[in-house]
């Protein structure tokens, strides 16, 4: 009797909110993966008669396109380069703000978490004059150096890393705020103990904040590492994906054959495709990062 009322109240309590997430997640997802064996196009809109079941013709398509393996190499190279660096930003801003060095935290924290609640478009407009080729103040601060301007946005060797540094820029406040919340939760008494036993703070830090800190680091960096791979908004309002590719990413590609050239069974399977690349590397990363965690 006590099990037949516990399940009544779940199904009252959970049943709307399952009932909307596979209404609005889990059929549109459902439906993609369907649409991604088929050809599904501009015509198949209007009449889905016009949908041709082709099998797995789009992912063979796929990986014999040199655009996607550009697109790939570009959303690694943002990956690999801008993920460890957003981490390690956001790990010395957290520690900045936990010591007792600085004053005025709340202030801080407020200004470095500006970025993250701010819309991309205005970044984007801010950011365009910073990188500005002839009036843009991060090439008048080289000049006053004595470096040649550069064409951040219009030099296929620096467009990505340009991005990276504004993505590094707006993201890092958000993971900022949850390293802190971690630095809080690790015992005083455990860096007493070791100021008495002789340690200095390198030695403290990486004895004591770190491996305290796994945890938090291996939910930060799988967030980093998923919308990271998911890099669209930064190329989509600065490059447009250029120049010469330079900054095309996957999702922007996808973006591009679904709703520009309309191949929306071709875009299905990039997304799926993007989804199991996301995953592998979810996988291995919590499989790593246990195995320090146990070594340590």
């Amino acid at each position: 009797m006590f099990g037949s009322s516990r399940a009544r109240a779940l199904l009252i309590f959970l049943g709307p909110a399952l009932l909307a997430i596979s209404v609005f997640f889990f059929l549109p997802v459902l439906a993609a993966l369907v649409m991604s064996f088929t050809d599904f196009d501009i015509y198949s809109l209007g009449d889905i008669r016009y949908a041709r079941f082709v099998g797995f013709r789009n992912y063979l398509q796929l990986f014999n396109d040199p655009l996607f393996w550009k697109a790939l190499g570009n959303t690694l190279y943002f990956l690999v380069v801008g993920g460890p660096l957003s981490v390690a930003v956001s790990l010395g801003a957290a520690l900045l703000l936990h010591s007792r060095l600085v004053r005025f935290k709340p202030m801080f924290r407020f200004i470095y978490f500006m970025p993250v609640v701010t819309t991309l478009v205005a970044i984007a407009v801010v950011w365009r004059y910073v990188y500005h080729p002839r009036f843009g103040l991060l090439n008048a601060a080289m000049g006053a150096l004595g470096f040649s301007p550069i064409d951040w946005l219009g030099d296929p060797d620096w467009a990505m890393p340009a991005l990276i540094i504004m993505a590094v820029w707006k993201n890092f406040g958000y993971n900022m705020i949850i390293f802190i919340a971690g630095l809080q939760n690790i015992p005083a008494s455990l860096y007493e103990a070791a100021s008495i036993d002789g340690a200095g703070p390198v030695q403290q830090f990486f004895k004591i904040t770190l491996p305290m800190l796994a945890p938090t680091t291996l939910f930060i960096s799988i967030i980093t590492m998923i919308g990271y791979f998911q890099f669209f908004a930064e190329p989509y309002v600065m490059t447009l994906g250029g120049p010469m590719n330079s900054t095309l990413s996957i999702v922007l590609l996808m973006y591009q054959q679904g709703f520009r050239w309309w191949n929306m069974g071709y875009s299905a399977a990039l997304a799926f495709v993007l989804f199991a690349m996301i995953l592998v590397v979810s996988v291995i990363q919590t499989r790593v990062q246990k195995q320090k965690g146990d070594l340590l």
